[in-house]
């Protein structure tokens, strides 16, 4: 049986429960916020698709699950939520961008973030994008940065493309393939909240430090260039 989570509100099982009748809805919307919308880096999306394939195995209360359809058509409803959340992220880039970055020096949505991110891209190509879904923090900024530095659009989609049907798609069916070892499945279930917490840390450090070391930076550069120069002796 499942226990208390540790962070009820952010607990993917009890997302799922309490959003009833409509928590397919609920989590394609929390999986577009997460990859679209610049709010949305604290969202549980690894441990949501995970719960919600584990939660589409038919019993005999719920004969297709949670959701009341078929595993694969909430993968791919999951899938196509990650599509267009990407889609929006880099519509976002791509129209306020400069407004919101190109005008910092410093923080997490600064120019020399773009400037950084735009490298990545030109090293590793479209294989950021596909990657950047794996990783927390990661997938939120990275379709905004594509739309900053005005990656092709038509080669972003297609990578985005790849990237929400690996994540989305993949993520939920891997899910409910866990479902049929009981041992894993139990301790998913029992124990998702620790994970979460450990996931929201990791992802919280790592804004935190990025933010902080941008910080420290932006001031070591602004220093060096008021810092006055000393006239040469007559």
């Amino acid at each position: 049986m499942h226990h208390a989570a540790l962070i009820p509100w952010l607990d993917p099982a009890a997302i799922i429960a309490n959003s009833q009748p409509w928590a397919l809805l609920v989590v394609c919307f929390i999986v577009f916020a997460e990859t679209g919308l610049l709010i949305g880096f604290l969202l549980p999306g690894d441990t949501l698709l995970i719960i919600a394939g584990l939660l589409s195995h038919s019993t005999a209360a719920a004969p297709n699950g949670v959701f009341g359809i078929n595993v694969w058509w909430v993968a791919l409803l999951i899938a196509i939520a990650a599509f267009l959340g990407g889609e929006a992220g880099y519509f976002i880039g791509h129209k306020a961008g400069p407004a919101i970055f190109e005008r910092k020096e410093s923080g997490l949505f600064s120019r020399k973030n773009v400037e950084r991110t735009n490298s990545f891209f030109e090293r590793f190509g479209g294989l950021t994008v596909i990657l950047a879904r794996f990783v927390p923090v990661v997938r939120t900024f990275a379709p905004v940065a594509a739309g900053v530095g005005h990656m092709p659009w038509r080669r972003y989609s297609l990578y985005n493309l790849i990237g929400a049907l690996l994540w989305g798609f993949g993520m939920t069916m891997f899910g409910y393939l866990i479902g049929y070892i009981p041992v894993v499945a139990d301790f998913v279930t029992h124990y998702i909240d620790v994970i979460l917490l450990g996931v929201v840390a990791v992802t919280a450090a790592v804004t935190i430090w990025h933010y902080l070391s941008e910080r420290r930076k932006a001031k070591t550069e602004s220093s060096a260039t008021v810092a006055p120069v000393a006239e040469p002796e007559r």
